[in-house]
């Protein structure tokens, strides 16, 4: 492990060390064993490249609560052991990884196979709302699921052993590093991108995959461009444990003939490699000199103070504390009557105060719910408790917050206030089976 800045990310290798390499990412609540079956093959050509998410597997517990943080770490832990290029494959969540590094580091993606992935996973609110009963319940709960949400039913029943192995996969990751990859999922959301990535790409699906099925696979498909469509029959979510020989022969087929050259940075154009590592691989088709950089980000809208306009990022703020769901139905209500105000507590409550970095979103919500208990505003309060929730507050933090309230604001609104947060706390952190 480094003792660099950027935490670097526990791993192995596997397969000769002359070989080009080929990293496989794993899902989330999994470890670099759900790739076991593929290695042994897949390491007669490649130097095969396996990590662990953080928290994952006994890795170190360092949270990181975005796809961008996690590409980072990945890239130093290459740096360090002077690894520059590479062949990709990630299921989920590693596959989402797969196409943060397609979009922002081209130059050092191959080719890439992104395997029950999606360039958005469910809602936001989905993942906050699993992110609340792992704080509330632990990773049981989780962990029971699981074999429901990665396999066919009928696998599960013939293989009792894998399934009771993907359960304990799930109880042994460090629930705060689970927490933040289901924020690092919640957040992430390249629809509009996807044709920024220009490397030779698979999309693989199983086709009875109901977390990222078949309709996500096609998103991928028709946004990025020649990506190429594999759909496994009688595969769910974990395809490569549950069909393990189909996933291999899609994979060296893959790699083996869609392996783009390398460029350079600065002009752009192909490097020519004059003694390529062996295995040789199959010369690829000609491909478009993919861009080396990010296209700049939009200038933000400028008010007539010139101060940046603020509406976007409260939008953002909002939906985050408050859910996609809430912000969604109060938007949808606005009239034009109404519509003003809507836009007003965006932009000044939501992009102007909820956005300072004075204090953190667990702190506002403290002051937020003893504010709306002063007030005797119930209705707010409720959904506040669960803004709360999603900001990583427990339902300990909550009680207390409240307990404080009744001192300074009077008895009989902490007894109101104590009615709503508990109704509310039962349907946040009751596990959904």
């Amino acid at each position: 492990m480094s003792e660099t800045k950027t935490p670097a990310l526990q791993y192995r290798f596997d397969g000769p060390e002359d070989a080009p390499v080929l990293i496989l990412g794993p899902s989330l609540g999994t470890t670099w064993h759900m790739w076991d079956r593929q290695v042994p093959e897949l390491a007669q050509q490649w130097r095969v490249f396996r990590f662990d998410l953080p928290g994952h597997g006994g890795a170190p517990a360092y949270p990181a609560g975005s796809v961008g943080e996690l590409a980072e770490r990945l890239l130093a832990t290459l740096d360090r052991l002077g690894v520059q290029r590479f062949g990709y494959a990630g299921c989920a969540l590693g596959g989402a990884l797969g196409i943060e590094l397609a979009l922002r580091h081209p130059e050092r993606i191959a080719s890439l196979a992104l395997i029950a992935a999606s360039p958005r996973f469910g809602t936001a609110d989905e993942f906050r709302q699993r992110g609340v009963i792992v704080r509330t319940n632990g990773l049981d709960p989780i962990a029971r699921t699981s074999p429901d949400r990665w396999f066919t039913s009928g696998f599960a029943a013939a293989q009792p052993a894998i399934t009771e192995w993907a359960v304990q996969m799930v109880r042994t990751t460090d629930p705060g590093c689970y927490i933040a990859a289901c924020e690092a999922l919640a957040s992430f959301d390249v629809r509009p991108q996807l044709g920024g990535v220009t490397v030779p790409t698979l999309v693989l699906v199983g086709s009875d995959d109901q977390v990222t099925g078949p309709a996500e696979a096609r998103t991928l498909v028709a946004g990025i461009p020649d990506a190429r469509l594999a759909v496994v029959p009688g595969a769910s979510h974990l395809v490569p444990v549950e069909q393990p020989a189909a996933v291999t022969d899609l994979l060296v087929r893959h790699f083996s003939t869609a392996w783009q050259p390398a460029y350079d940075t600065n002009t752009g154009q192909m490097a020519i490699v004059a003694a390529p590592p062996k295995p040789v691989l199959a010369a690829a088709p000609p491909q478009p000199a993919p861009v080396a950089e990010i296209a700049p980000a939009a200038i933000p809208a400028q008010t007539t103070t010139g101060r940046p306009d603020k509406y976007e990022s409260g939008l953002k703020v909002r939906r985050e504390v408050l859910g996609d769901a809430h912000v969604d139905r109060a938007l949808a209500q606005a009239d034009e009557f109404s519509g003003d105000f809507q836009e007003f507590i965006t932009r000044y409550a939501w992009g102007e105060i909820w956005d300072r970095p004075g204090l953190d979103r667990r702190s506002r919500s403290c002051v937020t719910l003893t504010a709306l208990v002063a007030g005797g505003h119930m209705d707010e309060l409720a959904f506040h408790v669960r803004a709360a929730l999603r900001n990583g507050l427990t339902p300990g933090e909550i009680k207390e917050v409240l307990l404080q309230a009744a001192v300074y604001c009077g008895v009989p609104a902490a007894n109101s206030a104590f009615k709503v947060a508990q109704q509310v706390i039962r349907e946040e952190t009751t596990p959904t089976e």
